[in-house]
């Protein structure tokens, strides 16, 4: 099997992870990157050169233990590697590798004995706090090996209301050690686009509460089951996708996705259910008649998320609101693989997600801050001037009614707002300059290693600056090997930043660049070369056009 280059530059970053740094590393790749390709690759290659190593591979859903360990078997026949899962009635204990869900194997450690390699599938499930599932399995297995390295990867390293999940105290991973942006798969052709329509119908959820996270499973029941919302919702979809062939569609609940089946079989439409309560053969069947076209339509409730893979889905429907920003990039996930005759799927987003969380690419998990104890907010009353507090209504001493002042939570339907950040128009801060040179510079700073500063120059003015890393680990050298690799294809990344200097002056320098100034410190975005000729003398020809700001290092 061919990897594709960041898929290398995914391994190749754990082993430069492990050189540089102490403590352990994450990979953060979106959906449809591949991670089950990059897992088994990686596996093979450990096995293959330290044949004494032994790896497992945990995560949480059966399904990602079979994705797992069928990639691995078609990248590598003769592996030698074994399932532990209750739920795939296998408990294989002697292999050297081992895919394993955790709800079995999190009280078997010592059952199963020493690993050199752990590797965790949506890693962003682990606490970090020292506690849970993963964390009492983890704390084992360093018992039995204080050297187990281990390595998780995810779509989304956060966790709501902690943050990055690589920058807590007690966090088991410690750095990011590769990373690749959504925009970047979107630009080489690997992830379909996500599009969207206005909706007319649309879920007030403004009376919703939020605990630990998200909102309040009963109150969103009780807000979104109705047949007349059904009804609004369904005409939509059936409207937007008469060409569309494979339909995935979010509910709130077990008996809210069933409701929703229901009216679609009676309006003529091929369709199933899938909930926590389908059994296991049932769930088989209904995946495979959606993946094969027998079904057009399946509604789910939290459990065609992370796991599922369906490339042909080609529309999505949120008839559930979500608070989870982690949750909306897993759901939002399942409709950007890659199919034959795809070109994008189309989102229709009933509950306000898109404009709750923003543009899918620019995710990040919402931290709460502490804040100094406030007074109650209050107002006066026009006619007496009796302070009252603010929700009141009614002045109670000379009864003032006072006008209502309803906070309008949803100035912006679903579907006005962006769903991609690409989608933002921000071209009036782009600045375009032409390159007429460009400076290499060593660059210190205190307790850190040094740093390439490079320079662009339009005429006798500077116009931007960007700092390149070879000489730090994880992703900051990832970057620093995609801008020289793109800048002279089959030469090495230099390891010093003496050697980059010396080599970068012999690379391609752009013939312009794009720089966003709307911040405090401009970014470049772009940058575009012309052709060189082979009489140059220089091998490098990266020919013309414009690189987007996913492919820039």
């Amino acid at each position: 099997m061919i990897l594709r280059d960041y898929q290398r530059a995914a391994i190749d970053s754990i082993y430069e992870w492990f050189r540089c740094n102490e403590g352990n590393c994450i990979l953060t790749l979106p959906t449809g990157a591949g991670k089950s390709v990059i897992i088994g690759a990686f596996i093979r290659e450990v096995l293959e050169a330290w044949p004494n190593q032994r790896v497992i591979m945990l995560t949480h859903v059966k399904e990602l233990i079979e994705q797992n360990a069928a990639k691995l078997a078609a990248i590598w026949p003769e592996a030698p590697m074994g399932i532990y899962s209750a739920s795939l009635r296998r408990r294989d204990i002697w292999d050297s590798i081992i895919f394993a869900g955790i709800q079995s194997v999190y009280k078997r450690a010592m059952e199963l004995g020493r690993f050199d390699l752990c590797l965790i599938d949506e890693c962003h499930l682990v606490n970090i706090q020292e506690n849970g599932m993963y964390r009492q399995f983890l704390a084992d297995a360093l018992q039995i090996n204080p050297a187990l390295k281990i390595i998780g990867l995810t779509a989304t390293p956060f966790r709501t209301g902690t943050g990055d999940i690589t920058a807590a105290d007690k966090a088991i991973f410690h750095g990011t050690a590769y990373e690749i942006s959504i925009l970047d798969l979107l630009a080489r052709g690997h992830l379909a686009p996500l599009v969207s329509k206005r909706m007319a119908t649309q879920i007030d959820t403004s009376g919703l509460h939020v605990r630990q996270g998200e909102f309040v499973q009963k109150e969103v029941e009780a807000l979104v089951d109705t047949d007349e919302l059904t009804a609004a919702a369904l005409g939509e979809i059936q409207a937007y996708g008469t060409d569309r062939g494979s339909w995935l569609i979010f509910c709130a609940g077990v008996a809210h996705a069933e409701h929703v089946r229901d009216a679609l079989l009676s309006r003529g439409i091929k369709s199933a259910c899938v909930t926590g309560k389908t059994p296991a053969l049932e769930r088989a069947r209904i995946i495979e008649d959606y993946k094969t076209g027998a079904l057009r339509a399946v509604t789910n409730c939290d459990v065609l998320t992370t796991g599922f893979d369906a490339p042909a889905t080609d529309l999505l429907a949120f008839l559930r609101p979500t608070h989870s920003p982690g949750l909306y990039v897993q759901m939002m996930g399942r409709g950007m693989r890659t199919a034959q005759d795809k070109a994008n799927c189309l989102v229709l987003d009933f509950a306000g997600s898109v404009v709750r969380h923003g543009p899918v690419d620019e995710v990040w998990a919402w931290v709460p801050q502490k804040r100094e104890k406030q007074d109650a907010p209050t107002k006066n009353c026009p006619d007496c001037d009796t302070i009252v507090a603010a929700q009141v209504r009614e002045c109670p001493e000379c009864g003032y009614a006072f006008p209502f002042e309803e906070a309008d939570k949803h100035e912006r339907t679903a579907t006005d707002a962006a769903i991609l950040s690409t989608d933002i128009d921000r071209t009036d801060s782009w600045v375009t300059y032409p390159v007429t040179g460009v400076t290499y510079a060593r660059h210190e700073k205190p307790g850190k290693p040094p740093s390439v500063r490079v320079e662009y120059w339009a005429g006798l003015n500077q116009c931007a600056r960007e700092w390149v890393c070879p000489e730090h680990g994880g992703i900051a050298r990832a970057k620093a090997v995609s801008w020289f690799t793109k800048r002279s294809p089959g030469f090495q990344c230099p390891r010093t930043v003496d050697e980059f200097i010396e080599c970068a002056q012999d690379t391609l320098p752009p013939s312009s660049i794009v720089v966003d100034e709307r911040g405090k410190y401009p970014e470049i975005i772009n940058y575009e070369w012309h052709k060189r000729g082979a009489e140059s003398g220089h091998a490098l020809d990266l020919g013309a056009g414009i690189e987007n700001r996913a492919g820039a290092a």
